[in-house]
């Protein structure tokens, strides 16, 4: 079972994600909170697996809320922010605060509940139309094909490129057919060997590399 927190000041859209979650048996609504402020104190007293969270909120707002629950060394909280803006100081900021995911409000409710579960497995989730605005920000120049990645195995080659299409461990996994297990193992010690913060820093490096472009 995942465990929700739902913030968002405006009541409506918080009742309406929890009739959504109340229908769907791996997903379970623990909290909610009106404000940044809660938000923050709720997740640090609940320890939910997921915070779905709004940006714009009176008092403390969602990025600065996101940056707290994240930086909490004993909450493992996930932040899949879902919001109205989807400008790209919105994204960068949640981003930069440890949101692993960003949809806008205008998504299908599928792909929020299978954001809900794909932060809470600890991979990183975008809307469509963001990634490519993001990758460009970032890396600030076209890709270099083949770039050397010193270290990385031709396997890990492989991983990345997939990480890079934004492939989950388990899709992964099928894909190369490997173990769950071993997809995770080969991510992680990405993450390692290319001093990567997060699974969205590893995209950005797939497509620095050229082994993935807009």
């Amino acid at each position: 079972m995942i465990r929700v927190l739902l913030v968002d000041d405006q009541p409506l859209i918080r009742t309406g994600l929890r009739v959504l979650i109340a229908d769907t048996p791996d997903l379970e609504v623990v909290g909610e909170a009106g404000d940044g402020a809660a938000a923050v104190e709720l997740a640090a007293r609940l320890r939910p697996d997921v915070a779905v969270m709004d940006l714009r909120m009176p008092g403390l707002d969602g990025i600065e809320a996101t940056r707290r629950i994240t930086a909490d060394p004993g909450c493992a909280t996930h932040v899949l922010v879902l919001t109205t803006f989807d400008e790209d100081a919105h994204v960068f900021g949640a981003l930069h605060a440890g949101a692993s995911g960003f949809l806008v409000k205008d998504s299908r409710v599928e792909d929020v509940l299978d954001g809900i579960r794909t932060v809470a497995a600890g991979d990183a989730l975008l809307a469509p139309g963001v990634t490519r605005r993001l990758i460009s920000a970032y890396t600030g120049a076209a890709p270099s094909p083949r770039a050397d990645l010193p270290g990385v195995t031709g396997r890990e080659r492989e991983v990345l490129t997939l990480v890079g299409q934004g492939l989950s461990n388990a899709e992964i996994a099928a894909r190369l057919t490997i173990s769950a297990a071993t997809a995770k193992a080969h991510v992680a010690r990405l993450f390692t060997k290319l001093d990567a913060r997060d699974r969205v820093h590893l995209v950005i490096l797939a497509y620095r590399a050229g082994l993935v472009t807009p």
